[in-house]
């Protein structure tokens, strides 16, 4: 990691490409069979930045972090980049400010009710409350010729921790660099989509690419962020809207005013990706596919080198196994993914260059990612929940003793103890205290290099780390993610960095080496059943919450419960719902059930005693039984997502909205797509429910 780590590691930089090559260096002194394939993708380079407070009085925001003495912020030979939003739009503008609290759809829905327009306006939003990206997306949305973006001490600042170097938490002058790119739509290159971005691809026109953002965008320091919102006059921000600065919290518009100024260099530039691959002995077009990336936004400490160097680790393992005489049954490959941080451009050109092969050979990629000291996190294909538990309980936790799955079922049981627990917190405990019940495994929607095989190929991914108890979000995506930080606040000995070594090490070597495949349907089966239960009490919510607001509008409420010496306006109202038509995945659901049970029945009475090419038929069956539920048809208005259970939500950035062709409709209220969506998603169960049938008369006539 001291030498990744050594000097500023975004895409394009010298260090990036050297980074790269002693990446696939140690991959060959290994033996492993490794090269680099490199993509050519748009990545704008910044040229120059402004902003500036030009009344009521004069400020111009420091766009650079301070280095700290003894910290490779200090150390360093080569520049780091500065305040950046990759992605956003060049402009110079010149407008009022806004403060729009997280810049959510939710926050903009209360600015409504406050009577405040920002149209015309510098919106200027905190960190936190949902994706990055959304934020000059919504703005842009709703009129805004500009953003600025500032992370707030009561996320990760001074009201958390001690700042660094004293404590882990960002200093006043840290700031959070990050792509806002509309990944939505899709990930990766944005003039490639759906393509691998090789030197001749097809593009699109840069005016033709609907990621790239339509307004000038720019991450600041809290330090400088105080100096802003100060300035503003208007109505106080709502309670929820005040961070931690020592000010009072305004919305405006007005009296500040802002000049903000973008402008960057549009080339294409080379990335990296180093692919590392051993051959399997029996079952060689058969994939395990292991990846991290290794390009950061300036040192890239923990996110990504802490899960880079347990890549490493385990890549070396594997190669010590090697000469004692091991091979393993299928192919293993080794991944170090560059332009991770830009919006998934490695994983993603190199998935959709290789997507008919990947369709075809992967039975499973596992991802990791920042990693610190903490408990065990998985998330990830619903089918794999059972080989996830079984791993983890052979893992021994450092800390308490006891197994990393152990120590995360008490950590679950004790935090749906909490008041403000969640249903879904409870429910999940209720399940971890039932020895014989597996943990569950998260829901994925993006984030991370499993995005293109989850939610493009519908190869099924697990995403493995372990977090909570280190601190890395002071200095996310900051200069002061360096070395020193990881090792003095995040991992001290890099005991969890080992710790995910060594159980992504397990999870590879035991699908390696599987003679009959590792999916348990059942746990895919309840999950499903779950989110449907979810996805039609969200229609049920919709309709009571479109009822009592048409009531509150007709008895002019709003208007008599508004301060009348302040100005405010009226909620735009909602259509009314009608109801969704659930019968088809319904069945669909119920079949997939008893279909998964007597799957796995089947496989744990018979697996003893299949024979070779009942093994074969198996196999062949369940290797890609996860693409049944990625249809070409894809999501609405974003084809680009093709599985119908997992997918980031269109306005929730990272987070994942399952049954998501459903559910967003129903949120969005297009009821058309709702009633289609549910059949297609039916649809897609009933071909998984096909796959499992004519397995499990396969085991049975063993």
């Amino acid at each position: 990691m001291k030498l990744l780590a050594a000097e500023p590691n975004h895409v394009s930089s010298p260090h990036d490409k050297s980074n790269a090559d002693q990446i696939l260096a140690w991959f060959k002194e290994w033996g492993w069979d490794a090269y680099i394939e490199t993509f050519w993708v748009l990545y704008p380079k910044p040229i120059s930045e402004t902003l500036e407070l030009i009344g009521p009085q004069k400020f111009s925001a420091t766009l650079q972090e301070p280095p700290i003495p003894g910290d490779s912020s200090a150390t360093a030979t080569d520049p780091a980049l500065p305040a950046y939003a990759a992605y956003q739009s060049d402009g110079d503008v010149t407008a009022g400010l806004v403060y729009v609290n997280y810049g959510m759809l939710d926050d903009y829905k209360t600015l409504q009710q406050l009577g405040v327009n920002v149209k015309g306006k510098i919106v200027i939003a905190r960190y936190g409350g949902g994706w990055r990206g959304l934020k000059p997306k919504l703005a842009q949305d709703h009129g805004a010729i500009g953003c600025i973006i500032y992370s707030d001490p009561a996320q990760d600042g001074y009201s958390i921790d001690e700042t660094y170097p004293k404590g882990p938490m960002r200093p006043p002058h840290g700031i959070q660099r990050g792509s806002v790119l509309d990944m939505g739509l899709y990930p990766g290159d944005p003039l490639t989509p759906g393509i691998g971005a090789t030197k001749d691809a097809k593009r699109l026109k840069m005016s033709d690419a609907p990621t790239i953002m339509k307004i000038p965008t720019i991450p600041i320091s809290y330090a400088d962020a105080q100096v802003f919102l100060a300035a503003l006059g208007g109505s106080i921000a709502p309670q929820s809207w005040r961070g931690a600065l020592p000010i009072t919290y305004r919305v405006g518009p007005g009296p500040a005013v802002v000049h903000l100024a973008v402008k960057s260099d549009w080339q294409q530039q080379p990335i990296y990706d180093v692919i590392a691959t051993m051959k399997g002995s029996t079952w060689p077009d058969q994939w395990v596919v292991r990846g991290n990336h290794h390009d950061g936004w300036v040192f890239g400490a923990t996110d990504p080198l802490s899960g880079q160097v347990a890549l490493l680790a385990e890549a070396k393992a594997f190669s010590g196994l090697a000469k004692q005489g091991w091979r393993p049954k299928r192919t293993i490959v080794y991944t170090s993914w560059d332009a991770e941080e830009p919006m998934l451009l490695g994983s993603t050109e190199w998935a959709e260059q290789h997507a008919d092969e990947l369709k075809k050979k992967v039975v499973l990629y596992i991802n990791s990612d920042s990693n610190e000291r903490g408990f065990l996190g998985v998330g990830g294909s619903h089918d794999f929940q059972h080989l996830v538990n079984q791993v983890a309980a052979d893992v021994i936790d450092p800390e308490t003793g006891v197994s990393i799955g152990d120590r995360l079922r008490a950590k679950l049981r004790v935090a749906a103890l909490t008041p403000a627990a969640p249903e879904r917190a409870r429910a999940a405990a209720k399940i971890v205290a039932d020895p014989d019940k597996d943990f569950p495994v998260e829901a994925l929607g993006s984030g991370s290099d499993f995005s293109a095989f989850l939610d493009h190929l519908g190869v099924p991914v697990l995403d493995v780390g372990f977090y909570e108890e280190g601190h890395s979000s002071g200095v996310y995506h900051s200069r002061y993610d360096t070395f020193e930080h990881h090792t003095r606040f995040v991992d001290p000995g890099f005991v969890y960095d080992a710790m995910l070594a060594k159980t992504v090490g397990r999870i590879v070597l035991r699908v390696a080496d599987s003679d009959l495949p590792l999916q348990n349907a059942s746990a895919f089966a309840n999950a499903v059943s779950d989110y449907l239960e979810q996805v039609k009490k969200l229609a049920d919510d919709e309709r009571e919450e479109a009822d009592t607001q048409a009531k509150l509008l007709h008895d002019h409420a709003f208007k008599l419960a508004a301060d009348p010496t302040k100005s405010s306006g009226l909620p735009t109202a909602l259509d009314r719902v009608p109801h969704v038509e659930f019968a088809s995945l319904d069945d669909a659901v119920d079949r997939l059930k008893r279909s998964a049970n007597s799957y796995d029945e089947a496989l744990v009475k018979n697996s003893s005693h299949v024979s070779v090419s009942q093994v074969a038929q198996v196999q062949a069956l369940m290797l890609t039984i996860d693409q049944t539920l990625a249809p070409d048809v894809g999501l609405p208005g974003r084809g680009w997502y093709k599985n119908l259970i997992y997918a980031p939500g269109r306005y929730t950035g990272y987070e994942a909205k399952t049954l998501p062709g459903v559910r967003e409709a129903i949120e969005d209220r297009r009821w058309s797509d709702a009633n289609r969506y549910a059949k297609l998603t039916a649809n897609a169960l009933n071909a998984y429910s096909d796959r499992l049938d004519k397995a499990t008369a396969i085991l049975k006539g063993a």
